[in-house]
């Protein structure tokens, strides 16, 4: 009489089956490590946009001086010009990376105060492209600009004692899988198609 023969070893389901399983694991490993990178890019742009807009700050309070008009500190209106900052001033830059265009040399149109012989609007020049090139080195699609809620309009101030001056760097948000974020409307005025995330920081000298 013959025993049956007996099956020894692992049949070709189970492998299949274990396969399939490893297989949705990696995939979800692999979306782990996706969606962390998106975030430590998100991380690092905030963490570098709040070092500048401090920066900014910092060189706004060094080039304060008294008000004509009250006891307080005021900083030169050329700080207000917009296309000072973002190398507005500067004219197109041909490759395209703003930071080797205007930051590798400094520019003849830029005062260099870095001796500490310049005017007020020439001080103001000179930040504002140093804080750019700032910017540029970390996050070459951002822009910062500098504004003032001014509490008196009939001063020769651009930014009167006591106004509160507003620091901000944005640069386009990135969704992730066409999911929709909730954002800043700080970043984003009503009128904008181009959806920013953006680092504001309020200063009052």
């Amino acid at each position: 009489m013959k025993l049956p023969i007996q099956q020894v070893g692992v049949g070709m389901i189970e492998i299949l089956v274990t396969l399939f399983i490893l297989s949705i694991g990696l995939l979800g490993v692999a979306s782990l490590q996706f969606i962390g990178s998106f975030s430590n890019a998100d991380a690092l742009n905030r963490s570098q946009a709040v070092i500048i807009t401090q920066q900014l700050a910092e060189r706004l309070r060094a080039s304060a001086k008294m008000s004509n008009t009250a006891n307080s500190m005021v900083v030169d209106n050329s700080y207000f010009t917009n296309n000072l900052y973002n190398f507005d001033n500067l004219g197109a830059c041909a490759s395209g990376n703003t930071y080797n265009c205007y930051c590798l040399a400094m520019p003849a149109a830029i005062p260099d105060c870095s001796s500490g012989q310049c005017t007020p609007g020439q001080f103001a020049e000179f930040d504002a492209y140093e804080v750019s090139c700032s910017m540029a080195a970390t996050n070459p699609a951002a822009n910062i600009n500098l504004t003032c809620s001014d509490n008196d309009l009939l001063d020769a101030d651009a930014c009167s004692a006591g106004s509160r001056h507003r620091i901000m760097i944005s640069w386009p948000a990135q969704n992730w899988q066409n999911i929709d974020r909730q954002l800043n409307a700080l970043c984003n005025p009503a009128n904008s198609n181009d959806p920013r995330d953006c680092v504001v920081l309020d200063v009052t000298l």
